[in-house]
């Protein structure tokens, strides 16, 4: 079979015949004869017979050349983006000292006999403070407290909460200083009093005090069983934690709260009783990318002429929230030139330049020839003999860096007080570089649009050059009343795990995506349109079914199988009848969960299967429908599903 030939320009001679009318039309309206027999159309017919020769020529370029035009419409491929995630350090033991965890310290995947370690970098500072448990205070009514400092002094116990407990009540723990970003252990020595609760999932909450008020702790465990035992509850505190006065105490304050029972959750029905508390820090959390990062690197010496191309050590660059800088070298120190996407607004005193992120080149101005020979400089030109060096970029990224949670276990940079290491997260975010016949998809696009918005599919391509790394992007019209007339435009990002259960935190809009993307289309858009840059609405869908297993299976499978195959389908980035992800606006209907339970392999039957409309934020379910209908701007989100696997 022959292989494809790519088709540049689909004209054929009657085409230029007509358009050439047409123009004829338009300019010059005393012609009227447009026959055959009119000398004119004549010579038109003679001119379009060249071009047409001239197109048949042009389709049959090879490959190479074909490239080669891309490039000269400056077309570039897209970079590949580096996956972060949040690596928790553990000490050894607890410190007295604050252990600092610098950016560049690097961690990586375990390598194994089939698999090559993957590397992460450190890009924030880390200090892990040491703490200890200092206030200990309950409050049952707003503005009351009760402090229980004969508790940390190894006297009577103490109740946690109200007799019974209410939602509200609260158990305050003050440590010596403020430990943002920090893991801390509280040890309890509770006694067996809180009953009626699930230990496995009690109705209460940590959190800690932050410039911005109460923000969510995360727990690495709860040894206590909600304070019904003794045991140790490890709470990682947010990077806003500092400290404040509570019941004119000063303390970095943490505090477990008594949250509403959720649906089928058992609620305390006596207080848990505290008879000891003690608490230290154990280790630390910071971000970190899949890619090296490079910093003061000398990529050359100026020749003093325009044009300059200079190779970096390392290719591809990754996008990263600070913009790629180049310093030259000057007469006061280094001077710092900006990057650029093009030259075509660039004077010749304007330091800039521009960087390929995939070949990894840094360019400086062309001097271009002008008609009355005169030589025009795009950008000023680096003094001749003077250092040029990149004072930091990041190398690597592609999809390869979203690894599963605790997936993360080497520390490759020597910190003696750190014993391990570990992700407790999935990484997100890293996406592979574009290739050569994404490019080629790209290029009559790109030629259309001409850097301006006009179209929807116009504002939809310009997103994702602003943000190669997102999943999906949506552009529809505003709605009506104020925003008549405007455009949305709906960005997926790029979830952790596109192809399983993700967190619905996961699937909101990071603030500097939002920025970059809605600056960009604002350059670009036409004058008087409005564009809101956002998150698309995400409908919880909830399937509760009954699955009788095949003879032989194995129920658990079976119901981990189910549960997994229904998240795959209901999915907003891969999920759909396509797999491309579930189209914006498409209603689900009961019978598709039906047909994805009947095929998981050990399915023998499925007996029952019932709908439900969810909000993923306050975890409310609706009425059991056949049928739930989305807003035209609207995904689905799988919301806690729920099968009963029954044995054959």
């Amino acid at each position: 079979m022959a292989l494809p030939v790519p088709n540049l320009d689909d004209r054929r001679f009657q085409h230029l015949v007509d358009d050439a009318k047409r123009l004829v039309q338009h300019n010059c309206p005393e012609w009227t004869d447009h026959n055959v027999s009119d000398p004119g159309v004549t010579l038109i017919e003679a001119v379009a017979t060249m071009l047409d020769q001239v197109l048949y020529r042009l389709n049959r370029v090879p490959d190479k050349n074909y490239l080669r035009f891309l490039e000269l419409i400056g077309l570039r491929l897209f970079p590949p983006t580096a996956a972060s995630v949040p690596v928790t350090y553990w000490l050894a033991a607890p410190q007295q000292e604050v252990i600092d965890v610098p950016p560049g310290t690097e961690v990586a995947t375990l390598r194994t006999e089939t698999a090559e370690a993957i590397s992460f970098t450190a890009v924030e500072d880390l200090a892990i403070v040491p703490s200890k448990v200092e206030r200990l205070v309950s409050s049952v009514e707003e503005g009351a407290f009760r402090d229980h400092g004969m508790t940390l002094a190894g006297g009577v116990g103490t109740p946690c909460f109200d007799t019974p407990p209410k939602p509200g009540d609260a158990l305050y723990v003050g440590l010596d200083r403020p430990v943002p970003s920090c893991a801390v252990d509280l040890r309890f020595d509770c006694r067996i009093e809180g009953i009626g609760v699930d230990p496995r999932d009690p109705p209460l909450a940590w959190e800690a005090w932050t410039e911005s008020g109460w923000a969510r702790c995360e727990l690495d465990e709860d040894g206590t069983g909600g304070l019904n035992r003794p045991g140790d509850v490890v709470v990682h505190v947010p990077r806003g934690h500092v400290a404040s006065i509570l019941d004119g105490q000063r303390a970095g304050w943490l505090r477990a709260v008594v949250t509403p029972a959720e649906e089928g959750q058992p609620f305390y029905s006596n207080s848990p009783r505290v008879d000891g508390l003690e608490g230290y820090t154990v280790g630390g959390t910071s971000t970190a990318v899949h890619a090296l990062v490079v910093e003061d690197e000398l990529i050359g010496l100026s020749e003093g002429v325009a044009g300059q191309r200079f190779a970096l050590q390392h290719q591809p660059v990754v996008p990263a929230q600070t913009t790629t800088v180049v310093e030259v070298a000057g007469g006061d120190g280094w001077e710092e030139w900006q990057c650029v996407p093009t030259f075509a607004q660039s004077g010749p005193e304007d330091r800039h330049f521009v960087l390929d992120e995939v070949a990894g080149e840094v360019t400086f101005g062309p001097a271009v020839r002008e008609p009355d020979g005169t030589m025009s400089n795009f950008g000023a030109v680096p003094a001749k003999g003077a250092p040029i060096r990149v004072p930091t970029y990041r190398s690597g990224g592609g999809r390869s860096g979203n690894v599963a949670t605790n997936a993360i276990s080497v520390l490759k940079t020597s910190i003696p007080p750190i014993s391990r290491v570990a992700n407790r997260r999935p990484a997100a975010g890293g996406v592979d570089g574009e290739d050569i016949d994404g490019a080629k998809v790209r290029a009559p696009i790109l030629l259309r649009t001409l850097g301006r918005a006009v179209t929807a599919e116009d504002y939809e391509q310009l997103a994702r050059e602003a943000a190669p790394n997102v999943a999906r992007v949506h552009c529809v019209p505003a709605g009506s009343g104020a925003d008549a007339g405007g455009l949305r435009v709906l960005i997926v990002p790029a979830a952790a795990d596109p192809g399983g259960a993700i967190a619905f935190e996961d699937l909101m809009l990071a603030d500097e995506t939002l920025i970059k993307v809605r600056d960009h289309l604002d350059e670009r858009r036409t004058v008087g349109a409005r564009v809101v840059v956002e998150s698309p609405y995400y409908q919880g869908v909830t399937v509760v079914a009954r699955v009788r297993a095949r003879l032989r299976a194995d129920p658990k499978r079976l119901q981990a199988d189910a549960i997994e195959a229904l998240h795959r389908y209901f999915h907003p980035i891969t999920g759909g009848p396509d797999g491309t992800g579930w189209p914006f606006g498409r209603p689900v209907q009961l019978g598709e969960a039906y047909g994805v339970l009947q095929q998981v392999r050990g399915t023998q039957l499925v007996e029952d299967a019932r709908l439900f409309g969810a909000n993923p934020l306050t975890a409310e379910r609706g009425q059991s429908v056949q049928r739930l209908d989305l807003d035209p701007n609207a995904l689905v989100y799988s919301f806690r599903h729920q099968v009963l696997v029954i044995g054959a």
